[in-house]
Parts: structure tokens; sequence; C-alpha cells
């Protein structure tokens, strides 16, 4: 059983041999500094450094920041350091960026897309403004549109954008929603064996996921102070999280089909999701292997681990990897998915670099490995 959508592949676009200008706005946060130390470091950005952004409507005397001062784990020898620009859409379209990275909350980057677009610059949205297709998913934001019209046809021209499903949309995308954290990782364990139709929907899949406080931006709040998070394990979110929608729409299931319950874990960075689901008749764990290992053939940036070994958060953590395990009840039919990723780089800013690299015509593992 293969998964045809990874096999079946378009022919790529050509391969930029420069490397495009591009700009992030939304630098302040923890994935912006990431998606900011990706791009630095990237071997096909060495002589074309990002324009980084600060907010819209700050003048240039207010904005005097560099890039070291907010992440001073980006600092270099020989003090070379990156302005902070005052966002403005004339220096965005006089530096001549044809990306636009949006790591902004989700109204900001809802507003903002139109008019990138209009200005021909594409956009890899970080936030949740594009990912979803369906109204009542998308109902969760409360997002509000100047053009209803305009936003309708931008949201169906957006490409979900996870490389495993969608790498061939992404390539040729003006507009690509980054997906979710909590999402990539249950989307990606679970896509293969719902698409293989291994899975039994109507008994129902149960998620429990866990994740670090970084998931949950940089803005304290009560629960995410130190002292609530501190030595503590708490779940939230039950039946209302916005990532849920995600699911529905990416693995094509119904809302009573799974139960994602996410939780919060008392450590910076990481995602463990546990996936507990049924087999609609009794298989060998070859089998769930052969899968698994048919679908992310063309996927670099996916990890089997080998049964009886199940992915580990301290196994990712800082790297561009999703680790995926399972293991296969004696009756051949209960079945448990272990997924693992940092979320600040495989469910964010390197999931972000890795659909650059798509539309670029590179490898999409290019300055991730």
């Amino acid at each position: 059983m293969v998964n045809t959508a990874t096999t079946n592949v378009l022919e790529q676009p050509t391969s930029r041999t420069t490397a495009p200008r591009t700009a992030i706005a939304g630098i302040g946060g923890y994935a912006g500094g990431e998606l900011a130390r990706l791009l630095l470091h990237h071997p096909r950005f060495r002589e074309t450094a990002p324009i980084f952004l600060g907010r819209a409507g700050e003048s240039d005397t207010t904005a005097a920041l560099r890039l070291e001062d907010i992440h001073p784990q980006l600092a270099v020898a020989g003090n070379k350091t990156h302005e902070i620009l005052p966002f403005t859409w004339e220096r965005i379209v006089d530096s001549g960026a044809e990306i636009l990275f949006l790591a902004t909350p989700h109204e900001q980057s809802r507003e903002w897309v139109p008019e990138a677009i209009e200005r021909g610059i594409k956009v890899i949205d970080l936030s949740g403004a594009w990912r979803l297709q369906h109204t009542a998913n998308r109902s969760v934001y409360k997002l509000k549109d100047a053009n209803a019209e305009h936003a309708s046809l931008l949201q169906a021209e957006a490409v979900y954008g996870c490389p495993e499903l969608h790498r061939d949309e992404i390539r040729n995308a003006r507009l690509v929603a980054n997906p979710g954290c909590y999402a990539t990782s249950v989307i990606l364990a679970l896509a293969p064996l719902v698409q293989a139709g291994l899975v039994d929907l109507d008994h129902g899949i149960i998620c429990d996921a866990k994740s670090g406080v970084s998931g949950a931006g940089k803005a304290p709040t009560a629960k995410t102070h130190f002292m609530y998070a501190a030595d503590n394990l708490s779940a939230y979110a039950v039946f209302g999280h916005r990532h849920t929608g995600e699911l529905l729409e990416q693995l094509h299931i119904t809302s009573d089909q799974i139960q994602f319950t996410p939780h919060l874990l008392p450590i910076p960075r990481g995602i463990l999701s546990t996936i507990y689901l049924r087999l609609k008749n009794k298989i060998e764990s070859a089998t769930i292997t052969d899968v698994l290992q048919n679908f992310y053939q063309h996927s670099p940036l996916v990890r089997l681990r080998s049964t009886p070994h199940l992915p580990e958060i301290q196994h990712v953590v800082r790297t561009n990897f999703c680790d995926l395990g399972f293991a296969l009840a004696p009756d051949g039919k209960r079945l448990v998915l272990v997924s693992c990723l940092d979320n600040l780089l495989k469910g964010a800013s390197g999931q972000a670099v890795q659909n650059l690299n798509l539309m670029c015509g590179w490898n999409e593992e290019e300055g991730l490995l």
C-alpha cells in the first residue's frame, strides 16, 4: 500500500541559482527568532540576509533595535549585527523582497497577506490565518476581512504548508499557510494509515499530545508563568483546540472520529503526541512499517523509529525532524503511534524554511540538517 501523493511527483520548478530577497515580519517572537537563525545560516542566503521588520507604525527613531539585541544567541564574532526596520510596504517593495515570512498574530496575517499578494510578493504565513478552508473550522480565530470576496479567493488559493502531503502544490504557491505544531505531529503520524484505509474511523482515534511552554508564544500568561507550569502537567482546550480543524481537513475525517487533547509540559520546547487507534483488520507490524516507509520514502525530515523503540522529545529538540514510531498490540488490531518534533522548528520555522526551499526549486532539507 503506497501513498500516491508521495510517489506521483510532478515536475519541479526550475531551481533558482540565486537566493530570493526575503523579509521576516514578527521577528521578536520565538518562531521569528528561529526563522532568523535558520536563514542566516542557510547556505543559499550567506550573501543575502533577510530584511528584519518590526511593528507597523513605528518610527525609525523608536525602532532602533538590532536583531542581536532581541535574540542575543544570534550574535556572532566580529560584532556583525542586523538592524530591525519599522514595517512599511514601501520599504518591503523597495528592498526587492520576493518572499515575505509572517510570524505575526493571526489577525495581522489575515490583514497583510492580501496586500502582499497584490504587490506580487509571495507569502509563507506561520499563523493560523489561512490554514483552514472550511468556515466552521476557521471560526475559532474570529477573523474579519476588509474585503470578504477577495479574502475568499485567496483562501481557496492558500496551500497548506505540509511538504510531506502537499509538496507539489507548495512549489508553485503564492500563499503557503504553515501548519500548526500540534497538527503537524498528529497529521504526519496518521496520514499514511488513514490514506491506506487501515484505520477503523468509526471506532474513533484518541490523540493525547503534550507540548513545551514555548508553544504558547512569547507573551506570558497565568498558565505559562513559571510558578504555574513548573512541576506541573495540565490539559487545556479540551474539545476546542484551534488545531483540531487542521486534523479534520487534512486527514479528511469528521469531528466525531477523533478526540484531540493537548497538555502543557513543564519544558521549554518539544511535542510528543501519543495516538491510540483500532485497525479495521488484524495485521502484522511489518505491514505498518511498510506503509510508513512507502509514504515517507521521499521525505528527508521524517525519521521512522524501529519497533520497539519509540520517539522521545530529547531526540528531536533543536532539530528539524519529526520522529515516528509505533507499537502494535498482540491482537494485531490495537495500535499506538508516537510522534515527536520540536514545536519551534518542524512545528513552525523549520517547516517554513522547508516550504521556502520547495518554492525555490531546491532540496527541501537544505539549511535544515
